[in-house]
């Protein structure tokens, strides 16, 4: 294992034996696997020229992605050439025998890149030209926030990386079915999600609430399905369907639109997983056609509203028609996505409808099944024949273990990592993705201060991730992914701000080497990634800063009592080392000249309320926090 040199190191020894001045080396995410600080600066201005091999169309389209960040941070753009000289950006693909390359570069896979900083170039060099594009990205990260506006020119140290990826699945899901989201506003997520080296977009296109893509060959599935009445408020809490009122929420992509988004993806190295989440998750397809359920009634796609196990979501497996509507589904699916993986979903499969079927039945005892699971093993099994057909590899949730799994079926392990263990044992290829690291729909946060949802997923619980269990063959574990449902994000920036500190934590974790991760270090190189995602308007939650707070008994009973009253102690902690946290219990607003914490509080006679804040250096860093004390758990 090479270690990375740390930014602190890189910058003492700068100091130490600089001749000119320095210039200090931005925080990077994901890590790279190696830095080593130069001496000296590059000067980057206007008459900075971009070097590449104009007969290579991907190194022209790099130059053009490249001259576009620049414009956006700079102001100006740069004039484009074939021939290296001074005061140049290169980027260069030669062979990967080539001298100019070490070892260590292409040890892994083809997404390694080497780059230099000197005094009168910049080198990005990789053997593909996803790896210039990796490289590229890290080179906008060494261009100084402060100089973002607009600046004649801009100073970056010198320094040599070599980097490469950990794992060659770095995915983000985003669920469009729950609430859509427009072209543009998918294409944003897209960008971010290049920034930090992600790879991998899952799109979640299908579920209960809505039909998000045009299948020419089932146009009901977009008329009907794509639909729903509008709703606002808590998920789940939702007045149903009223008999005849109109369904004017959603929204769907057609294929020009879906091709557009392929396109804008693959442009920046990223593959789009779509998911189609059958047999479960798919009344919205059976709002549009009812003969595929077990019941065959006419449901409306659903608001948001109770449901499950009330309405038939399910499609009937012992129906040849299903069979043959999924196969006009997934042939204009795989001419849509040209990824070699299709999602199936698989996942919370109401199976209480097939029980009472008689054609269900029929085909258990037809199959010789003893039980009701075997049913969806079946189901999933013929998925995979369909999708084999169209050249296509499946890949769903782990339920689509039960009943037996799908010859070389993959799995995408969200209950924990039992799922992914299983089927790795069973030599199957395995993304990780539990619902303890990975699923950003989660609080991040206190839930009396932070968006509706339910569970919790600290930060620093996202960081800890490690996808490849004790005892599992490392080669089987293709990487791991964050999930984003949006049972109750609405929008964008909501979706930003679920997504945006915890997805540094987690390109950190899947590109990054073990050894090389480091939480506190992290924390600080995130701090610098906030002023980032301020310069392009990009939302983030800083709950991070924020206390943990809690109660306990007073003393060594449960249940301490004084007079008639329920005595407790608050207590709190903090993610981050180095913050404070001042109080108050009569709701007044504390700052730092409130009492600060340092061992559990009595809550007072009378009190109902809690307000926190922390404070770092003098300064600001949570948010005013106010705390019924009636809703803090013990």
């Amino acid at each position: 294992m090479i270690k990375v040199t740390t930014y602190i190191f890189a910058l003492i020894l700068m100091t130490a034996c600089a001749k000119t001045p320095q210039v200090e080396i931005p925080a990077l995410i994901p890590i790279p696997v190696t830095l080593d600080a130069g001496d000296g600066s590059f000067e980057l201005n206007s008459r900075t020229k971009i070097v590449i091999n104009v007969d290579d169309p991907a190194q022209v389209k790099l130059a053009g992605y490249l001259n576009n960040e620049l414009l956006s941070v700079l102001g100006y753009d740069l004039d484009v050439v074939g021939q290296v000289g001074k005061n140049t950006i290169s980027l260069e693909a030669p062979s990967q025998e080539s001298a100019q390359f070490s070892e260590l570069s292409f040890q892994k896979n083809p997404e390694s890149y080497q780059l230099d900083v000197e005094d009168l170039k910049i080198r990005v060099a990789a053997t593909s030209s996803e790896g210039l594009f990796r490289g590229i990205q890290t080179l906008m990260q060494l261009i100084p926030l402060e100089n973002n506006e607009k600046a004649d020119k801009v100073l970056l140290p010198a320094l040599h990386i070599e980097d490469y990826p950990r794992f060659a699945w770095r995915g983000l899901m985003l669920d469009v079915s729950r609430h859509f989201f427009t072209v543009e506003e998918v294409k944003s997520y897209i960008d971010q999600m290049a920034k930090y080296k992600f790879n991998i977009f899952h799109w979640h296109l299908t579920d209960d609430q809505g039909w998000r893509v045009e299948i020419k060959s089932l146009p009901k599935l977009t008329e009907v399905g794509a639909w729903r009445v509008p709703r606002t408020g808590q998920w789940w809490t939702y007045d149903p369907p009223a008999e005849n009122e109109k369904a004017t929420n959603g929204g769907y992509y057609t294929h020009e639109q879906i091709r557009e988004v392929v396109q804008y993806a693959a442009d920046r190295y990223i593959q789009v997983l779509p998911e189609i989440d059958v047999p479960g998750h798919s009344l919205s397809m059976i709002a549009a056609y009812p003969h595929l359920s077990s019941t065959e009634l006419p449901y409306k796609v659903n608001p948001g509203s109770k449901f499950y196990t009330i309405e038939d979501n399910a499609l009937n497996p012992a129906k040849e028609e299903v069979y043959e509507v999924m196969d006009k589904v997934f042939t204009e699916i795989a001419e849509l996505f040209p990824f070699e993986y299709i999602h199936v979903g698989g996942d919370e499969c109401y199976k209480g409808f097939w029980t009472k079927d008689k054609l269900c039945q029929d085909l258990m005892k037809k199959e010789g099944m003893s039980h009701v699971n075997e049913l969806q093993s079946y189901f999933i099994k013929r998925m995979e024949k369909i999708l084999q057909s169209k050249g296509k590899k499946l890949i769903g949730w782990d339920e689509i273990l039960e009943g037996g799994l799908a010859p070389e079926a993959n799995v995408m392990s969200w209950r924990g990592m039992k799922g992914g263990i299983k089927a790795a044992e069973m030599g199957h290829k395995v993304v990780m993705t539990p619902t303890t690291h990975c699923y950003l729909d989660l609080y991040q946060g206190d839930p009396q201060v932070e968006p509706d949802t339910y569970s919790m997923l600290r930060l620093r619980d996202v960081y800890r991730f490690e996808p490849v269990p004790e005892g599992i063959d490392e080669e089987l574990i293709l990487g791991g992914q964050g999930n984003l449902w949006t049972e109750s994000v609405y929008t964008l920036g909501h979706a930003q701000y679920m997504t945006w500190p915890r997805g540094f934590a987690l390109a950190e974790v899947l590109w990054s080497e073990k050894d090389d991760q480091d939480w506190e270090e992290f924390v600080g190189r995130m701090e610098e990634h906030f002023d980032r995602l301020d310069a392009v308007y990009v939302n983030y939650a800083v709950s991070v800063f924020d206390p943990i707070v809690g109660l306990k008994a007073q003393g060594t009973g449960l249940k301490a009592q004084e007079g008639s009253r329920l005595r407790a102690q608050v207590v709190m902690e903090t993610e981050l080392v180095g913050l404070d946290i001042f109080y108050s219990f009569d709701d007044s607003y504390p700052d730092e000249h409130y009492p600060v914490y340092t061992e559990p509080v009595l809550v007072p006679l009378g009190a109902t309320v809690l307000r926190v804040v922390t404070y770092r250096d003098g300064k600001q860093m949570g948010k005013q926090m106010r705390l019924e004390l009636s809703k803090l758990t013990f």
